[in-house]
């Protein structure tokens, strides 16, 4: 689009006062799997001939809502309004997608935290904070957001990874206060690693399925260590000594299973199950029952790696069934006006199988 037709459009769609302003060839955002601009400004699409303007929905509905306004300037000059529902079909010589609102940006939100940590008129809370004092919070922050994954709760997560991401951005604004390193170091980052280990979607490496993905990833991965003139690690370094010790134990074994060291078959690991209860059976004092309880629970976490299933998942999710279950128990005995200290097993079993009814999917 030439610039006495763009000048034509930003008159034509009344953008002379605003401040900010994208400009974007509609090839771009066709080629886009999400909107490449920030949402908080306008953005003026040009280059539109010749480009099917149904394929901007799948960029732009990852960022707007289906009834979300856009305009565009027909050939006629003519200024037609219309939801991103409906770009199916549409032509014209420019198109105008509104700003989305305050502080849906991640350069807003960064300016927030920036703002938080400010010498001058800072929030004296987070000006005192360091990576080390935010440790804790972030932890708090990740198991807050895991919850309401497992919750499955959409709006709560909603909330929690914006929580997450405060923790994130406030680490990020701490590093650069310090000249440590900034935001933009951290994307082009990960950036990089993501596109150095997918070769198979980046570049021309073919792969027959996920296996050949992990088989890829750790070779690529030990490739960068030599090139960083670090030591060769086993198949079991580098995992951090925190992990909870369900995803730690799923990883050793996911990781040993790569390079060959696993069962041939599911019914070795339930036979290895079977003997570690009667281990744990036979146990003669505390010591060796710890040490007997943690073979079982490795053993019953190696099925679940078999059977796929995340075990830190699964057991989060009994725990959170549990508490429900009990939560039910709890209430029904003080609706009977009884003490559960006081009701005997059997009376608490039916209340228990009660509670199982009322709460199928839970």
């Amino acid at each position: 689009m030439e610039l006495k037709n763009i000048e034509l459009a930003i008159k034509l769609f009344g953008l002379e006062a605003e401040e900010k302003i994208t400009l974007l060839d509609g090839k771009l955002l066709a080629a886009a799997h999400i909107s490449p601009f920030a949402p908080d400004a306008p953005a003026l699409i040009t280059g539109l001939e010749g480009v099917d303007l149904a394929s901007f929905n799948r960029p732009l509905s990852a960022v707007y809502p289906q009834n979300f306004s856009l305009k565009i300037v027909e050939k006629d000059g003519q200024v037609v309004q219309f939801p991103l529902s409906n770009l199916s079909g549409k032509t014209g010589l420019a198109l105008l997608i509104p700003p989305l609102g305050i502080g849906t940006s991640f350069e807003a939100f960064q300016e927030i935290i920036a703002h938080l940590r400010a010498p001058e008129d800072g929030c004296p809370w987070d000006k005192e904070q360091t990576h080390l004092s935010l440790r804790k919070h972030l932890l708090e922050e990740s198991y807050e957001t895991l919850s309401a994954m497992d919750e499955q709760d959409t709006e709560k997560m909603s909330e929690e990874f914006g929580d997450l991401l405060l923790q994130i951005v406030l680490n990020a604004q701490i590093a650069v206060d310090a000249g440590e390193f900034n935001m933009a170091a951290i994307l082009q980052g990960i950036h990089a690693k993501i596109v150095r280990r997918h070769p198979h979607v980046f570049g021309e490496v073919q792969v027959a399925g996920v296996g050949d993905v992990l088989s890829n990833w750790e070779q690529i991965k030990a490739g960068e260590r030599k090139k960083q003139g670090q030591k060769d690690k086993g198949a079991l370094d580098g995992l951090p000594a925190a992990l909870p010790a369900l995803i730690q134990a799923q990883e050793f074994q996911d990781r040993a299973a790569r390079v060959g060291f696993d069962w041939p078959e599911v019914t070795g690991v339930l036979e290895k199950i079977n003997e570690e209860i009667e281990e744990v059976q036979k146990a003669a004092n505390q010591d060796e029952l710890i040490d007997e309880m943690g073979d079982l629970f490795f053993a019953l976490v190696n099925l679940a790696r078999w059977k796929k299933i995340d075990a830190e998942a699964a057991l989060r999710g009994a725990s959170l069934k549990f508490k429900k279950r009990f939560k039910y128990v709890e209430n029904r005995a003080h609706e009977l006006g009884c003490s559960m200290q006081n009701m005997d097993i059997h009376e608490l079993d039916d209340l228990w199988n009660e509670a199982k009814r009322a709460l199928r999917n839970g």
